[in-house]
């Protein structure tokens, strides 16, 4: 199976469209208000997420919402994954219409063994697996790979601190099914820059043919 990138933190419909030509699979908008990359209002989210050419999935980043907002959120912006990327609890988003397990995405903020404690217990299709830092994410905070690899449930995507000139490394040690970047393609907090989503889906990907 072919390596999935993910582009996270988009914030423009230019960028969505820059990241889509430079090979991303996903993309993903921040709708928690307290990110730096945060899509500020329905209809600036809506633009975004119109610029994504078809065939690529369309995330949404969420943190600490409420279930039915979630599902709500979903539904009305056409998104293909929901990335809970917070404290949620597995037991709130059971049996919610329209977040089945195939569309859920479990991001696990990885410090320690302990970590992984609730995989077991979600029904989601992908696990995330970050860095833990302050706050929930985007921070450019390598995690610990070894220790990732050891204890991922799969499928799984990577991020936390990926970059261009790492993520090659993230992937040969890791062995994940996607990467996720957001700092670490961008010129700006919510700007993209087009040579570095360009130099990182191809070292994602040629890390991915030859590990």
């Amino acid at each position: 199976m072919a390596l999935l990138v993910k582009i996270c933190g988009i914030t423009r419909p230019e960028d969505a469209v820059a990241a889509a030509a430079a090979g991303a699979d996903a993309l993903g908008v921040n709708l928690w208000p307290g990110s730096k990359r945060f899509v500020g209002d329905e209809r600036a989210a809506r633009s975004v997420l119109e610029a994504v050419p078809p065939g690529i999935l369309k995330v949404g980043v969420f943190v600490n919402a409420p279930p039915l907002e979630v599902a709500s959120a979903a539904a009305r912006l056409g998104l293909d994954r929901v990335q809970l990327h917070g404290d949620e609890r597995p037991e709130d988003f059971a049996g919610i219409p329209g977040l089945d397990r195939a569309r859920l995405v479990r991001a696990v903020r990885v410090r320690d063994e302990g970590s992984f404690a609730d995989d077991a217990r979600w029904a989601a299709e992908v696990f995330l697996y970050d860095a833990f830092v302050d706050g929930y994410g985007g921070g450019g905070t390598t995690g610990p790979w070894d220790l990732i690899a050891a204890r991922a449930s799969r499928p799984c995507w990577l991020a936390g601190g990926l970059r261009p000139e790492n993520v090659a490394a993230a992937v040969r040690a890791v062995r994940p099914e996607g990467v996720d970047v957001a700092s670490g393609v961008e010129a700006a907090p919510g700007k993209k820059d087009v040579a570095l989503m360009r130099a990182f889906v191809a070292a994602a990907r040629a890390a991915s043919t030859t590990s």
